[in-house]
């Protein structure tokens, strides 16, 4: 901290030649990095010491105005500010929410409903919405009668000439393009390949058969008729000869065979004889077994059927009927009367405020409804129809 030579160990280097050279130093001299911390270290009791000073005389004062502020706070939330808002909200605030909403704010929804909205909805639907349709549905007749209609007209008109000064011309030329087509194109290629086809056959298929008939056939003839006299004395006579000689022998054989058939044919006829009588047996007790089997079921169907009907006639008239009896005294003694009731209210309510409503509509909307006729649509239908009579399109 002071410019006064202190003594430093040597910095480490290399070994000199001179051992016995000075190690003291001058601190603003000879700058060094390597023990700067120490006065740090020897100073720091000292700051310590005064920033603990400092702490205690400043900051501990208000740490405890603190503390103490916030318990007071916390006491006064708890014992005062709570205590009061809750009394506040139970006796003052709800008892005066609860007022204001039974004594001020539903007879004004009750007022402003019954005094000014349906009125005004009223009002809205009969005086402009309804007039309104009737507006839009006279300004759609116009439209329809004065614009669509001539548009419609106008389109048939221009369709008309369309299809026969346009399309027409187009199909007659066409089809005298194909006229001339078939007649300049086609046609000629037909000849011409009918032509064709005859010098074919006239030039190339006739002398290939007649060169066929002529050249090929005999010598094929002759081939064939070789074979055949080959086949019949190679062939044939052997196996005629053949069989002559072996004649007698296939004969006896042919009667073992036929002894040991009709044996055998004797002996299946027995076999099915027996077994004809043993599959009739065997079928005649399948029968009664099925028979005897189909008895008692239906005697078993039978007597289930009976027994349901019994029981269903008994659960009938110790069950279904009392229940019956039972609902049909409830309807009438108490649904009956209280539908009768209920008309009875219908009748003194609904019906005469319908009647009301009836003749309110009749004393309001036929007379609007025939002065708009009258005075509106009226006249602008005969307007319309003298500017189309005037403009040629309607008679």
């Amino acid at each position: 901290m002071t410019d006064r030579p202190t003594l430093r160990p040597p910095l480490p280097g290399p070994p000199t030649d001179h051992p016995a050279a000075p190690t003291v130093t001058l601190a603003g001299r000879v700058p060094s990095t390597v023990h700067t911390a120490e006065p740090a270290t020897d100073a720091l009791p000292l700051v310590a010491a005064v920033a603990r000073g400092v702490a205690l005389v400043f900051v501990l004062p208000v740490r405890l105005l603190w503390e103490l502020i916030a318990a007071a706070g916390r006491l006064l939330r708890r014992y005062l500010l709570t205590p009061v808002g809750r009394f506040l909200r139970d006796w003052l605030v709800a008892p005066l929410v609860w007022a204001l909403d039974r004594l001020l704010w539903r007879p004004l929804l009750w007022c402003a409903d019954h005094l000014i909205w349906r009125p005004l909805r009223w009002v809205a639907r009969n005086l402009v919405w309804v007039p309104l349709v009737w507006l839009g549905r006279g300004l759609a007749w116009a439209a329809r009668t004065l614009v669509w209609l001539p548009l419609v007209w106008l389109g048939r008109g221009l369709a008309w000439a369309a299809q026969t000064l346009v399309w027409l011309p187009l199909v007659w030329l066409g089809r005298g393009l194909a006229w001339a087509a078939r007649t300049l194109v086609w046609l000629p290629l037909v000849w011409l390949a009918s032509a064709l086809a005859w010098t074919v056959r006239t030039v190339l298929w006739s002398p290939l058969v007649w060169l066929a008939r002529r050249g090929l056939r005999p010598p094929l003839v002759a081939l064939g008729r070789v074979l055949a006299w080959l086949a019949e004395h190679l062939v044939v006579r052997p196996l005629r000869w053949l069989g002559a000689t072996l004649a007698p022998a296939g004969r006896l054989l042919w009667r073992g065979v036929a002894l040991l058939a009709g044996a055998v044919a004797a002996a299946l006829v027995a076999l099915a004889q027996g077994v004809r009588w043993v599959v009739v047996g065997l079928a005649r007790g399948i029968w009664w077994l099925v028979v005897g089997f189909g008895r008692l079921v239906v005697a078993a169907l039978v007597g289930a059927w009976r027994i349901a009907g019994w029981l269903l006639r008994w659960g009938y008239r110790l069950l279904l009927r009392p229940v019956g009896l039972g609902l049909r005294w409830l309807w009438r003694h108490t649904v009956r009367p209280l539908l009768s009731g209920v008309r009875w209210v219908w009748s003194v309510t609904v019906v005469p405020v319908a009647r009301g409503l009836r003749a309110v509509w009749r004393a309001t909307v036929p007379p609007a409804a025939r002065w708009t006729r009258r005075a509106v649509l009226d006249p602008a239908r005969v307007a319309s129809r003298e500017v189309l009579s005037a403009l040629g399109l309607r008679r």
